[in-house]
């Protein structure tokens, strides 16, 4: 009989979706893992950790694992910075070029070591913020949940934050404070600020009896959005289409229109309007999760006065999945091309909780000549995603996302052994970016 090995000791919804999702099939599930010989097939549907990999090494035939066992490339920030600018230098007309901010990789313990990283890794990016008013944006290459997350637009400012960090003490009193300490994390990644997300109200519900005015009455709010995709076997790619909208807490301004420009300048600013993260919204509740396909009908709020107001439409929407869905396909293969850092296996599979940004060109020009009004960003890849921040409304749609997962990943190592044909029919709320299998590519 066929044994899921099921353990999520610190997401017990995650737990709970797993085992609904395998309640369909005749498994028997376990806490804790047997021996391969005690069964027939073994599934590890469980936490990265939890995960006896050496066995879904040596027993490819028998035991299917929910994780590769090696996926740095795509998790780690500062690995996917460097996976993606190796790619680019191949592949010089990759969707990449447009799709990714552009990211530089430091290694540092102390401020004291920018001194010297100016006049060597970061030549350029300091040429850059001394030319330019742009700004800039620092994250951890580790930390998650919006910790460690800055912006700058001065090699000043960027000293001060690493010195904030410095002096930063786990044992301090540091409620709803997202500082980091630098000696304990060392990698970061610095990308370039996008200036021209696009705003929606989140309040506002088109569909409505009730719904707000448009659109004087409507404050801009940015967002990003949190798709979630199934990677399976060595290698298929799926998109889930339901598609999350994360909206930051208070309406946006731009960094370049603050008029603390003195405290901007050593790194003092507030990232309220500019932080979208759910874990850092926790007593706001749901108020800040919606649906992508919710906003259709909603008014743009981004943009200059002759275009603000327009209608976001369920083509744009559209438009923009399948942007993403092309853009994390280009990403796996940069990915595949660093087999060091990046290793799918056929019998395994895994869940990512990726994050978008969309810029908002009205022109639909583009610095890049791409003719897009919205064009997607790619910021980082999760794994082992927080759904828990979902919450209750949302709940049905991460319960179908399971299923899903099941169905396109589960059922066809199983096959015949739990009764079901070994063809597999890809669900109809996810589609497909890539198969390495068919013609070695895809994506849309």
């Amino acid at each position: 009989m066929a044994t899921a090995f099921v353990s999520w000791p610190s997401a017990p919804l995650t737990e709970s979706l797993v085992k609904r999702a395998l309640s369909n099939l005749p498994v028997s599930i376990i806490t804790s893992l047997p021996s391969i010989h005690e069964c027939s097939r073994l599934l590890q549907w469980s936490t990265y950790d939890a995960i006896d990999h050496d066995l879904t090494h040596r027993n490819p035939d028998n035991v299917l694992s929910s994780s590769y066992t090696i996926r740095k490339a795509l998790i780690r920030k500062h690995y996917l910075a460097r996976c993606i600018q190796s790619y680019l230098t191949k592949h010089l007309d990759s969707i990449l070029k447009d799709t990714v901010p552009r990211t530089w990789d430091l290694e540092i313990s102390y401020a004291d070591e920018l001194d010297e990283m100016w006049s060597d890794q970061l030549w350029d990016l300091g040429n850059e913020i001394d030319d330019s008013s742009q700004w800039w944006i620092l994250k951890p290459g580790m930390a998650d949940r919006g910790m460690g997350i800055r912006l700058f637009n001065s090699k000043d400012s960027l000293y001060r934050i690493f010195e904030e960090f410095e002096e930063y003490s786990e044992d301090e009193d540091q409620t709803n404070d997202t500082s980091v300490i630098i000696s304990q994390l060392r990698h970061f990644v610095i990308q370039e600020y996008i200036p021209s997300p696009i705003l929606l109200d989140p309040n506002e519900r088109p569909h409505s009896v009730s719904a707000l005015s448009p659109p004087e009455n409507l404050q801009g709010h940015k967002f990003h959005l949190r798709a979630y995709f199934v990677a399976s076997g060595a290698l298929q790619l799926f998109m889930y289409d339901h598609v999350l909208a994360l909206f930051a807490a208070v309406p946006y301004i731009s960094p370049t229109k603050r008029r603390d420009v003195d405290d901007a300048a050593f790194g003092d600013i507030d990232l309220t309007p500019h932080l979208t993260n759910t874990s850092l919204q926790i007593d706001r509740g749901e108020e800040g999760v919606r649906l992508l396909d919710e906003l259709s009908g909603c008014h743009i709020l981004s943009g200059d006065d002759t275009n603000r107001g327009a209608l976001f439409t369920s083509e744009d929407i559209e438009n923009i999945k399948v942007q993403m869905c092309s853009v994390l396909a280009e990403t796996f293969k940069a990915a595949l091309e660093m087999p060091v850092h990046f290793q799918p296996l056929p019998n395994a599979f895994e869940l990512y909780g990726v994050d978008f940004l969309v810029s908002h060109d009205p022109t639909g020009l583009g610095s890049s000549g791409n003719s897009r009004v919205f064009q997607v960003k790619l910021l980082e890849i999760n794994s082992e995603p927080a759904i828990e921040l979902t919450g209750r409304r949302l709940h049905r749609v991460l319960e179908d996302l399971f299923v899903a997962i099941e169905q396109v990943a589960v059922l066809p190592f199983f096959g015949q052994e739990v009764g079901c044909v070994s063809s597999m029919k890809v669900p109809r709320h996810l589609r497909m970016c890539l198969d390495t299998k068919v013609r070695g590519s895809g994506g849309w």
